[in-house]
């Protein structure tokens, strides 16, 4: 992987302050489901499977036991790091020139990180290579509840969706989007032309829909990290079920001396590098309280 050097950008007489790039969405998960405090390791959380039931008792009667019962599920760390090497002259030119590379090369390190979130949790990608890895034990993507959308009818495959997690017995809470499938919403017309959601503009920034807690984002679908094309756009759950936490957090820092991707020295070759890491704790406690968006073939 070629390092940042100055010529892949012109260093300008004068500049507009700020890199324009295109917009990236973080973690769909992350925003519907919650972290919480976790330690470096596999953890174990239990899920009731048999929750008690009362017993009605007759006036002096005999009290039966009451049965109930638990699951072991293992919460499994996943490291991810990023790291991202430019030439000594590009520091130089960003600290002459205020260009903004270095500030932008760490922001954009951890929007890939928390974006990983989304890649892991959900459809168990090295986001790097985009394909499934196998440290990643189980992810969204295995849940055997879908519905398919068809006919452009895209609030009625997630009304199918909500329907099939409450048959299962789980509340919907929330729904992750791909941005086709909010759009798709947004352009939806009546039989006299209106809009039948005007209110969520073009879906974008969509954060309710029908009571469900909403996020949207490409990481549903992947298409930007996936080496062969997902038909998922969209995730319908009771996403306290979703488990993660973030066992560690190395925030993004320079690294000067060594080799830390394996592509050279760095002062040999005259370089730096910016390097990001995390390890999310991440579990599924059930894979019935999720139903999958699909389109159709």
């Amino acid at each position: 992987m070629a390092a940042l050097i100055t010529s892949d950008f012109e260093i300008p007489n004068s500049i507009a302050m700020g890199i324009f790039e295109k917009a990236q969405k973080g973690s769909t998960l992350a925003r519907l489901s919650g972290a919480r405090p976790q330690k470096f390791g596999k953890q174990t959380a239990w899920v009731l499977t048999a929750p008690p039931k009362a017993e009605i008792v007759a006036e002096a009667g005999q009290k039966s036991p009451t049965p109930a019962s638990y699951a072991a599920k293992t919460i499994n760390p996943i490291k991810l790091q990023v790291t991202m090497r430019f030439s000594q002259e590009v520091k130089w030119a960003d600290e002459d020139v205020q260009i903004g590379v270095l500030q932008d090369l760490a922001a954009n390190a951890g929007i890939a990180l928390g974006r990983a979130l989304d890649l892991v949790g959900i459809h168990k990608i090295n986001p790097l290579t985009g394909t499934v890895s196998n440290l990643v034990k189980e992810g969204l993507i295995d849940t055997t509840q879908s519905a398919t959308l068809t006919d452009a009818k895209y609030d009625q495959a997630i009304e199918a969706a909500a329907g099939i997690i409450i048959s299962s017995g789980y509340s919907p809470t929330g729904i992750a989007m791909d941005p086709t499938l909010s759009f798709g919403l947004s352009t939806m017309r009546d039989a006299n032309g209106r809009k039948i959601y005007p209110e969520i503009g073009f879906g974008q920034e969509l954060s309710n829909f029908e009571g469900m807690t909403a996020a949207v984002s490409d990481t549903i679908s992947a298409k930007n990290e996936m080496s062969v094309a997902s038909n998922l756009i969209g995730i319908v759950g009771q996403f306290d079920a979703f488990r993660w936490g973030v066992q560690r957090s190395i925030g993004a820092h320079l690294i000067e001396y060594g080799d830390p991707d394996g592509l050279g020295d760095l002062q040999r070759l005259n370089q730096l590098a910016i390097r990001a890491e995390i390890v999310y704790g991440i579990g599924i406690m059930s894979k019935d309280a999720f139903c999958k968006v699909v389109k159709g073939e």
